[in-house]
């Protein structure tokens, strides 16, 4: 495979999928294999794309499940040269049909036809899903109820993806990751190196830990969906974007809009600026004054109270302090959220797009039973949510949900449940869907309560847990390649436990002289940051490892990831 450069970052673009806004990196190469093939085999391939067949591997192009664009209108195959590129092939009558983007090449073929040969860049295949297929690219879903589904591993996971909502009819958001997987691509192509963040005590956190790209990995999944066929409803989340409360954090969240402006989700982690000593005020002096220090205008003040405590929209009035309390611990996030509502619309124009208010996550240092979302906050930011006109379809509460660990909180599974449904309850009848994040380590006894709770209408995020069964599979399948991870993971909590993290110490004392396992604790909470970890000058150093395997794990670990997501589905939704 053919090492290339795209300004300072170097890669192969085949050993490394999910990076490029590109899936043909040598357009001339896909161009030239087309014109080499004689005109009777294209006519060949047609003529299986427009019965629905898929076509048998011709020359160096193996062909995903055709489509057709309407009635009449153009069949098309995702192609794949030997070399890992792609291409979009559409066959249609001599005229070409109006409003595709500019074709790579065209070619006469017989009976009338022709053949446009795209090349599948991110805006190229953006407009064609929307001119061929509009049910088969990435939808804005609305309010119902879906599985987040995080692909860490990018193009390993989506196999096990389609196969698991073909056998049973649930949608997603299959193509999902965060700030903190993802890397911006103009970030790889100056050489930037990786940005960091400090987790109280966990440690340090390269941003981007996948080695993928957003524009690179809602590319990759769109490429795979299209080439799967008949693929069940589903979005792609840019999940948390988060903003930070740094000089220039409003700045990179929105850097980060616009490399994810073909997704249609929007997740917005305003956690970093909210006031939780203002929520967490029992004192009507303490209240009074955080909500005069915010919000300093009398008349303002005294609109703000009017409008809450007349309970408008069908929202229940709320009181002066839970006003004043609202205010004070919600109201920078709010214009947050308006500014980055203001610059996702302006990104996404007239496409439809769904976007979630996000304030399950706590900051390191704060207890999560400390800070539990109230039904009082839900109706405070409700109700602002209709007094601004944001158009925000999801919220994420903090419901005592953990990572790391299954519910533990003292109410237990009855708490969670009666909190999970009041809140459920209130956002439903304004319109919008109940969000619950970081189920991956939540037992089944706990997703079913969730379930029970919501009659089945939740977003549930899973993430981790995929690339932890990615590990499982390696260990029984390339056995060295995850004793590569193994030592990898322990070398980066050591440096981080030599930095000061508590947590990697005792998790490598944990650890200590136990058989390499992907279930040791200490490789849950330390794995991720082996696969996209980069060098100084930005270039990978372990990422083509994860993506030579044999084939045989790529069929063990579909059924893997098959299997987890039905049983998740069956424990939320119930038996289908």
């Amino acid at each position: 495979m053919a090492t290339t450069s795209f300004g300072k970052l170097t890669l192969d673009p085949a050993r490394n999928p999910a990076v490029l806004a590109t899936a043909t990196w040598q357009p001339e190469a896909l161009a030239g294999a087309v014109m080499a093939l004689a005109a009777p085999v294209w006519d060949r391939v047609r003529r299986d794309v427009a019965s629905g067949r898929s076509p048998a591997d011709a020359g160096p192009f193996a062909f995903g499940v055709p489509g057709r664009a309407g009635e009449g209108g153009p069949v098309w195959t995702v192609a794949r040269l030997a070399d890992g590129q792609q291409g979009i092939l559409a066959f249609h009558r001599q005229a070409s049909p109006e409003g595709l983007p500019d074709a790579l090449l065209r070619r006469d073929l017989s009976g009338s036809w022709g053949l446009s040969v795209f090349a599948a860049d991110m805006d190229t295949v953006a407009a064609l899903v929307g001119h061929l297929v509009p049910a088969g690219g990435p939808r804005a879903l609305g309010p119902i109820a879906r599985l987040g589904i995080g692909t860490r591993m990018s193009t390993a996971v989506w196999p096990g993806v389609w196969a698991a909502m073909g056998q049973r009819s649930f949608d997603a958001s299959a193509i999902q990751n965060s700030v903190r997987e993802l890397n911006l691509l103009d970030d790889l192509v100056a050489g930037a190196a990786p940005r960091v963040n400090y987790l109280f005590g966990f440690g340090r956190l390269e941003e981007g830990h996948t080695g993928s790209t957003f524009e690179g990995l809602w590319l990759a999944g769109v490429l795979s969906a299209l080439a799967a066929g008949g693929v069940r409803r589903f979005g792609a989340d840019a999940d948390h974007i988060m903003v930070k409360r740094t000089p220039d954090g409003l700045e990179r969240a929105m850097a980060v809009v616009d490399a994810a402006r073909h997704y249609t989700f929007f997740t917005l982690d305003v956690s970093d600026v909210l006031d939780y000593a203002a929520g967490r005020t029992t004192q009507a002096a303490d209240t009074h004054w955080r909500f005069e220090a915010t919000v300093p205008e009398g008349t303002q003040r005294r609109e703000l109270l009017a409008w809450h405590s007349e309970g408008r929209g069908g929202l229940p009035p709320l009181s002066a302090g839970d006003v004043g309390r609202g205010v004070a611990k919600f109201w920078r996030a709010l214009g947050v959220l308006e500014a980055m509502a203001a610059r996702i619309r302006r990104r996404r124009g007239d496409r439809p797009f769904d976007l979630e208010l996000s304030i399950d996550e706590v900051p390191s240092g704060i207890a999560v039973a400390d800070v539990l979302t109230t039904p009082e906050e839900v109706v405070f930011l409700l109700g602002e949510i209709q007094r601004r006109g944001l158009p925000v379809t999801h919220l994420a509460p903090n419901l005592g949900v953990e990572k790391g660990t299954d519910y533990r909180l003292p109410d237990g599974l009855a708490g969670l449940g009666q909190r999970t449904a009041s809140l459920h309850r209130l956002l439903g009848e304004a319109g919008l869907m109940l969000d619950c994040h970081s189920g991956d380590d939540l037992g089944a006894a706990t997703r079913r309560a969730i379930g029970r709770a919501t009659g089945g209408l939740v977003h549930f995020k899973i993430s981790p847990s995929l690339q932890l069964l990615f590990a499982e599979v390696l260990q029984a399948e390339a056995p060295e390649v995850f004793r590569f991870w193994w030592n990898d993971t322990l070398a980066y909590a050591r440096r981080e436990a030599q930095a000061g993290s508590e947590l990697a110490s005792r998790l490598l004392a944990d650890a200590a002289g136990v058989a390499p396992s992907p279930r040791a604790m200490a490789f849950h909470l330390f794995s991720f940051a082996t696969v996209g970890r980069r060098s100084a000058a930005g270039a990978f150093l372990n990422r083509e490892r994860f993506y030579a395997l044999p084939t045989a794990f790529d069929a063990a670990y579909t059924e893997r990831v098959k299997g987890f997501l039905l049983e998740v589905a069956a424990d939320l939704y119930g038996e289908a």
